[in-house]
C-alpha cells in the first residue's frame, strides 16, 4: 500500500512532509549550542519513518521545530526548509502555521502524565480541540471523543469520559494522547518516544496501535525512538542521528541485515538477544559529544572502534549507497561489504 501513496505523491511532484537541510542553534551564555546540523528527510502517506540516535541527538528537536513550537529564543533556525504538502512551514504566517499544527500535523509526546492536564477529565481534555478548533457543541464534542477512546481501543469509553489521569494506567493515559493527537484527523503523527516508561507488554500494544491506525487513516508516521526493537515490525524506513545529523537512513531491512555505519552498528549490538543468554552485554562506549563543542571531523571518531586519520580531520559526506540508501562514513562501502568489522 505505501508503494502506490509514494508515487501518488511523487507524481503531485512533492512529498507530504519534507525537512531539507534544517539546522537549529540554541544561543545561551555558555556559548551556542549547534542541535542540529543539517538534517534532510521526507514521509510519504501511509510510512512510517523511524528516527533512532541516543538523548541528545537532535530528535525531538526536530519534531519540535516541524511542530513550530521550538523557544525562540533561545532557539534559532538560521537555515533550512520544512515543506508541507510543498509549503514551506518555515516562512508561513504563525496563524496559517497555527491552522496546520494540531489540524494537519499532530503530536504524541514523550510522556503522557505531564502533558495530561491533572485537573480535568479525559473527555474534557480530547473534547476541548474540538470545541476550540472546530466549533462543536458540547454534546457534539463529548460523542466524538467517546469514539476516538474507542478508536484507541479504551474500554468501557463512554463511562471513563469523566475519569482524571491519574486514575488510567500508564498505557491507557498513552492511549488517551494518542485520541486527542487524532481528534482533528491530521496527514502527519509525529510519535515521540510513545512507548517510554511502558512495560514490555504495553510497549507492543500501543505500537501494534499506532502501526492500525496509520495503515487505516492513511497517515504519515513519525516515530521517534532510542530502541531499535521498538520499530523492527513498524518502520518502512529509518533515519538514525548523531550529533544532530542524519548519519544513515536506510529501508529498515536492509538497515538491519547490514548497517553501513559504526554508530548504528553499535546500537544493533546493545540490544539484548534471547539466544546470548549469559554473555556480556555489549555498548557504546563513551559519551555523546558535547554540543557546544563539537569534535572534528566525524562526530562519532570518539567512540568509533574503526577510526582512522581521515575520520579526525574530515568530516565525511552523506554517501549515497544506492535504493535510498545514505550513510555519513568515510568507510561506509567497507561496513557493508563485511570488510569492516
Amino acid at each position: 500500500m505505501t508503494d502506490i501513496h509514494v508515487e501518488t505523491e511523487r507524481v503531485q511532484g512533492h512529498h507530504l512532509l519534507e525537512v531539507k537541510d534544517l539546522f537549529v542553534e540554541f544561543h545561551t551564555r555558555d556559548g551556542v549550542a549547534r542541535v542540529i546540523n543539517g538534517v534532510s528527510y521526507h514521509l510519504d502517506p501511509g510510512e512510517t519513518l523511524a528516527v533512532l540516535g541516543e538523548s541528545g541527538s537532535g530528535k525531538s528537536v526536530t519534531a519540535q521545530a516541524i511542530m513550530g513550537i521550538l523557544d525562540m529564543p533561545p532557539a534559532k533556525i538560521p537555515k533550512g526548509q520544512i515543506l508541507y504538502n510543498g509549503e514551506d512551514l518555515l516562512k508561513m504566517p504563525e496563524d496559517k502555521r497555527r491552522d496546520i499544527r494540531g489540524q494537519q500535523i499532530s503530536m504524541i509526546f514523550q510522556d503522557a502524565l505531564s502533558a495530561l492536564n491533572p485537573v480535568f477529565s479525559v473527555g474534557w481534555q480530547i473534547s476541548e480541540t474540538l470545541r476550540t478548533r472546530m466549533g462543536m457543541s458540547k454534546a457534539d464534542a463529548m460523542k466524538r471523543a467517546v469514539e476516538l477512546m474507542d478508536q484507541v481501543k479504551i474500554p468501557a469509553a463512554k463511562a471513563r469520559l469523566k475519569d482524571y489521569p491519574h486514575q488510567f494506567s500508564g498505557g491507557m493515559r498513552q492511549r488517551v494522547m494518542i485520541a486527542m493527537s487524532l481528534a482533528m484527523d491530521p496527514k502527519v503523527l509525529i510519535a515521540d518516544e510513545p512507548t517510554t516508561a511502558l512495560d514490555v507488554t504495553v510497549q507492543a500494544q500501543i505500537m501494534d496501535l499506532l502501526a492500525d491506525l496509520r495503515r487505516d487513516l492513511n497517515m504519515g508516521m513519525i516515530l521517534i525512538t532510542h530502541d531499535l526493537g521498538v520499530v523492527a515490525d513498524v518502520a518502512d524506513r529509518i533515519a538514525v542521528m548523531y550529533a544532530g545529523r542524519i548519519i544513515e537512513h536506510a529501508d529498515v531491512r536492509a538497515l538491519y541485515k547490514q548497517p553501513a555505519h559504526p554508530y548504528t552498528k553499535g546500537l544493533l549490538e546493545s540490544i539484548p538477544r534471547l539466544d546470548d543468554k549469559g554473555t556480556v552485554l555489549k555498548t557504546i562506549k563513551g559519551l555523546p559529544p558535547n554540543l557546544m563543542r563539537l569534535p572534528t571531523g566525524c562526530k562519532y571518531h570518539p567512540r568509533c572502534p574503526y577510526t582512522q586519520p581521515i575520520c579526525v580531520s574530515d568530516e565525511p559526506r552523506s554517501l549515497n549507497l544506492g535504493n535510498g540508501r545514505t550513510s555519513a562514513c568515510h568507510f561506509a562501502k567497507e561496513m557493508l561489504s563485511g570488510e569492516l568489522g
